[in-house]
């Protein structure tokens, strides 16, 4: 009856306001074993951060920003290994104020794996570069190192991360496109990998990057059988030398067929070799692979460039010629060799990329989705069984 007079008299009655939410912090503010390599990081909800300082155990506070907002904190350089740190400040709201605390400590690993990118900042390459980043340390969990690593290009380029088998030295992953590179190209490499996780205790111990840009579009081919050796640019010869390959009645003697990489040159290279008692000193040597093959000069063979095949399995030419063609190879260059009884492979060295189909290369990324198996054929109950 109360409610009924109160309603006829033109009368409301107002419900209470809910008291404002208190503070809300969350973020890294507790926990053991933590990878460093994120950004140690506060959010709060109805209210605002205030005075906030991230200190490790011996007194180093962290650098960090502010939202402009006051709700998130970020610590704006990457956490040591091995540390505890510990929050102070307060969370400020309608609701009054709450401390912000609590500590967490970063993961001490058993190893630090080094990490290098084979490309060095402002190099200029060949078409057919592969990146190589190379590891001190087996590394276990490729999948995480891979996805911590990141390829940029100036124009679209298609292009995959293969794992090659692991050497004394370490693992190593390799990014080659599927077709050569477009000239021009300019090249961003970004491996964060300072904290990843790669497996068995092992953490990654620097962050790597290089800036590169593809060059000119050049292309060495060489067929056993022409005893010469050409250059194109851009598809067209520029120069044609003669040359002489390995020896193609000897096995060990071939120059080997397939893609070819320029890796380095030297003006001098001594070259031994104790199968054949072979050591002599080569002038305006190109390494075209591991396995010992150069494009150099050797006037013992002049006699022989452009007519036979008589080498330990490099390819030989003048002096002159020599030095022609060494004043214009660049690491990456292609060198296309034809026409020889023995292909190229991964006993050859640790470039050996363009030898290997690119569905295969895809399938060896670390994070390349398992082959699905095709449905298995159905079977009529009066089918023979296979013979």
């Amino acid at each position: 009856m109360v409610a009924a007079a109160a309603a006829l008299a033109g009368c409301s009655v107002v419900a209470p306001k809910p008291p404002p939410p208190p503070p809300q912090v969350t973020g890294q503010t507790t926990g053991a074993d933590l990878s460093p390599s994120g950004p140690a990081r506060l959010d709060v909800a109805h209210s605002h951060l205030n005075q906030v300082t991230l200190t490790s155990a011996d007194g180093k506070q962290v650098p960090g920003q502010l939202s402009p907002d006051g709700q998130h904190w970020t610590a704006s350089e990457p956490l040591e290994f091995g540390t505890r740190y510990t929050w102070a400040g307060t969370a400020n709201g309608p609701a009054g104020h709450l401390p912000v605390q609590g500590s967490f400590s970063t993961v001490d690993p058993k190893k630090q794996t080094h990490a290098m990118v084979n490309i060095a900042d402002g190099q200029q390459v060949g078409v057919a570069a592969p990146i190589i980043i190379r590891f001190d340390e087996h590394v276990e969990d490729r999948a995480a190192a891979e996805r911590a690593l990141q390829v940029h290009t100036s124009v679209p380029t298609e292009g995959s991360w293969a794992w090659l088998p692991d050497t004394p030295e370490g693992s190593a992953v390799h990014w080659r496109p599927k077709e050569y590179w477009k000239p021009g190209t300019q090249v961003s490499v970004d491996a964060p990998l300072y904290g990843v996780p790669y497996g068995e205790g092992n953490y990654g111990k620097e962050n790597v990057s290089a800036h590169f840009t593809v060059g000119r579009n050049q292309v060495v081919k060489g067929d056993a059988r022409s005893h010469q050796l050409v250059v194109e640019r851009d598809g067209n010869p520029v120069q044609t030398f003669d040359a002489s390959y390995g020896m193609a009645s000897d096995p060990n003697r071939n120059t080997k067929s397939g893609i070819h990489v320029v890796s380095g040159k030297q003006e001098t290279v001594r070259m031994i070799s104790p199968r054949y008692n072979y050591d002599q000193v080569e002038h305006w040597a190109v390494r075209m692979s591991n396995n010992g093959e150069f494009i150099h000069a050797n006037p013992a063979t002049t006699g022989s460039q452009g007519s036979s095949n008589v080498t330990h399995g490099c390819v030989n030419l003048s002096t002159s010629d020599a030095k022609k063609y060494f004043d214009s190879a660049l690491y990456g260059d292609p060198v296309e060799i034809t026409g020889t009884g023995k292909q190229l492979s991964a006993s050859d060295g640790d470039i050996y990329d363009w030898t290997i189909p690119w569905d295969q290369w895809k399938s060896m990324s670390a994070l390349a989705a398992p082959p699905q198996q095709p449905p298995a054929p159905a079977r009529h109950l009066d089918a023979e069984p296979p013979r």
